[in-house]
C-alpha cells in the first residue's frame, strides 16, 4: 500500500526566477506547500516570481516524517488543516521559518504558542468561505430536520409503499426558533438565509453580545440554558478554543433541549462531546443531528453514529466549491508572499 500510494504522490519543484534579470536560486526565499492546493494559489505562487517552492503533490495528506524532512530550511510554509504545525515540526524547519499560511479559517491545528514565541507570523483565510458553509449548514439542516437520507434509502430500498399519514415526518423551519453558537459572520449569512423560511425568532449566545452582527438579524442574546430550552434548531458556529473544546455535551446542551430539536454543527468536531451526542440521539433525547466535522476526521465507519437513521454525517464539506476553495487557496498565496516580503497580510492572526 505505501509503495502504490508513493507512486503516486509527485514531489515536484516548482522555480519562478527574478522578472528581468537572472538571479541565483539560493537567495530566493524557500517555501514548501503541504498538498495540492487549488490551481489559482499555486498559479499565485508560480508567476510570483519572488520564490522557490517543493510541493506534496497529492490529494492525500503527507506522512508526517516527510513532513519533518522536507520543512528544514524552509522559510515559509503553506499548509491546509490536516497538518499538525507543533514544536517537532517547527524545530525540523529551523530558524529560517518565519511565516506559515494555513488554508483554512480555522487554527487549532497550529501550536500558536510555539509559534508566537518564535516571531513566526501566520496568515489565514476567513471571510471567503462564509457564503459556502452558510449554504452547506443549511441544506444540512434540511436534509436532517425533513429526513432526506432516511427518505431516499426507502425509495431506493422497495420500503416506499402505500401513502403513511405520519411516515417519514419531520419539523418545519416556519415560526421556529432558531438558536446560534458563536454569532460571527458564518452565524449572520446562516440567519439571512434562514429568515426567508419564515423563521420566527433568532437567538444565540457567545462569549459576550455581539450587539452589531445581533441587529444586522434581529437577534436575541440568551445563555446557554436559555438557548438549549427555546431552539428547535440549533446550529453551532463557533470557532475551537480551549474554552469550547467539548461545550456541546449532556450537561451544558442536550439534557436541557426539547425531543423535537435538530442539532447541527459544521464549525469543529471538538466543540461537541460525541458520546453524549450518541446518548442523546438514540434515546430520543433530541430529534436528530447533522454533522460535517467530527473527531477524528475521517470518523471510522464502526463508530456509533452512523448506525443511527437521525444522524446524518458528511465529510466536512462546508466549503467546498470550486470558487471558495480557489479563493482561499489564493488567499494563503499572497499571504504568504506578503509574509516574506515583511509586509501586512491580506489576512493575519495575531498572536
Amino acid at each position: 500500500m505505501w509503495c502504490s500510494r508513493t507512486v503516486l504522490r509527485r514531489l515536484t519543484r516548482q522555480t519562478a526566477p527574478l522578472a528581468g534579470f537572472q538571479r541565483d536560486m539560493a537567495t530566493l526565499p524557500r517555501v514548501y506547500v503541504t498538498r495540492q492546493i487549488p490551481p489559482r494559489g499555486l498559479q499565485i505562487l508560480r508567476e510570483s516570481r519572488q520564490l522557490e517552492f517543493d510541493l506534496w503533490d497529492s490529494d492525500d495528506p503527507i506522512p508526517r516524517q516527510e513532513l519533518l524532512k522536507k520543512v528544514k530550511g524552509c522559510n515559509g510554509l503553506l499548509c491546509v488543516l490536516t497538518e499538525k504545525i507543533d514544536a517537532e515540526v517547527l524545530d525540523a524547519a529551523g530558524p529560517n521559518l518565519k511565516v506559515i499560511s494555513t488554508m483554512s479559517v480555522g487554527y487549532d491545528h497550529l501550536s500558536l504558542d510555539e509559534l508566537k514565541k518564535r516571531r513566526i507570523r501566520v496568515g489565514y483565510t476567513p471571510e471567503v468561505l462564509t457564503d459556502a458553509v452558510a449554504e452547506l449548514t443549511i441544506a444540512l439542516l434540511l436534509t436532517t430536520s425533513r429526513r432526506l437520507i432516511e427518505a431516499s434509502h426507502e425509495a431506493k430500498t422497495g420500503g416506499w409503499g402505500t401513502w403513511r399519514t405520519l411516515w417519514l415526518c419531520g419539523y418545519e423551519l416556519a415560526n421556529s426558533t432558531v438558536g446560534i453558537i458563536g454569532l460571527g459572520r458564518i452565524g449572520v449569512a446562516i440567519a439571512e438565509r434562514l429568515k426567508a423560511f419564515n423563521v420566527k425568532k433568532f437567538i444565540y449566545t457567545d462569549v459576550a453580545p455581539r450587539p452589531e452582527l445581533a441587529e444586522a438579524i434581529q437577534a436575541e442574546y440568551v445563555t446557554m440554558d436559555e438557548l438549549a430550552r427555546q431552539s428547535d434548531f440549533l446550529a453551532v458556529c463557533c470557532a475551537l478554543t480551549p474554552e469550547t473544546q467539548g461545550i456541546c455535551n449532556k450537561t451544558n446542551l442536550f439534557s436541557k433541549m426539547k425531543n423535537t430539536s435538530i442539532f447541527i454543527n459544521t464549525s469543529r468536531g471538538g466543540v461537541v462531546n460525541q458520546e453524549d451526542l450518541y446518548e442523546a440521539l438514540s434515546t430520543g433525547q433530541i430529534a436528530g443531528a447533522g454533522l460535517d466535522v467530527t473527531v477524528p476526521e475521517p470518523l471510522p465507519i464502526s463508530h456509533p453514529l452512523f448506525t443511527l437513521k437521525n444522524c446524518v454525517i458528511l465529510p466536512h464539506i462546508a466549503s467546498a466549491t470550486y470558487e471558495t476553495r480557489n479563493a482561499m487557496s489564493a488567499l494563503a498565496a499572497n499571504n504568504l508572499l506578503a509574509g516574506l516580503q515583511g509586509e501586512p497580510m491580506p489576512k493575519e492572526l495575531q498572536l
